[in-house]
């Protein structure tokens, strides 16, 4: 799937209980000019009245937290999966475990990064998830490809992490397209595989 450029600066909205770590997510984020926070929610039901409402329209992203009072971040991510499956949804959380990983992939997250991740890894997640790209921070990417207690189709071979590392570090598919042109699997061979792994539709930009 192609994502066009978006015309001005991404609208993001944050959604986590915690009102001081609401802050610190607004702050880093409109460091960036690029981004704008445009909406905040301290819990699940909230978020849900308004981007599932006219006022979505507004937003191109949230960035959600799981753990919120009363309905789950997981719950909101699957109804807004529903009602609104043209918003992104990066899921950022203290959560690092493959089943949960799991669990927010197959609901329709656009991304997956820890709250223990550096501030530059959540800037670049915002980035890629919006343009449709996928979004792991590094320690997810890991533990997905290599956990062995982990669901079977999170696991990945060598090749399809190491692609998954290049998109981790900024590089856009169409420039690991043309690292992968002579290798013996294709492309998009190793394209569809992380959906087939994850039972999820990745959003590529190429």
């Amino acid at each position: 799937m192609s994502v066009s450029p978006l015309p001005g600066p991404l609208r993001v909205a944050l959604a986590d209980d915690h009102a001081v770590v609401r802050a610190g997510y607004r702050r880093l984020l409109e460091l960036e000019a690029d981004i704008a926070v445009v909406a905040e929610y301290g819990d699940a039901e909230s978020a849900y009245s308004a981007l599932a409402g006219s006022s979505g329209d507004d937003i191109d992203l949230l960035v959600l937290d799981l753990s919120m009072p009363g309905r789950s971040g997981l719950e909101l991510l699957r109804r807004l999966a529903q009602r609104r499956p043209e918003l992104s949804v990066l899921v950022f959380t203290m959560h690092d475990s493959a089943a949960m990983l799991d669990q927010c992939l197959r609901a329709g997250a656009a991304g997956f990064v820890t709250k223990s991740s550096a501030p530059e890894v959540l800037v670049t997640a915002v980035r890629q998830a919006a343009r449709g790209e996928i979004a792991l921070s590094p320690d997810v990417a890991a533990l997905a490809a290599r956990a062995e207690g982990g669901p079977p189709h999170t696991r990945l071979s060598s090749r399809e992490f190491d692609i998954l590392q290049q998109l981790l570090a900024g590089r856009g598919v169409e420039e690991i397209a043309q690292t992968c042109a002579s290798a013996p699997r294709p492309w998009p061979t190793t394209r569809r595989a992380f959906g087939r792994r994850w039972g999820w539709g990745v959003r590529w930009s190429c």
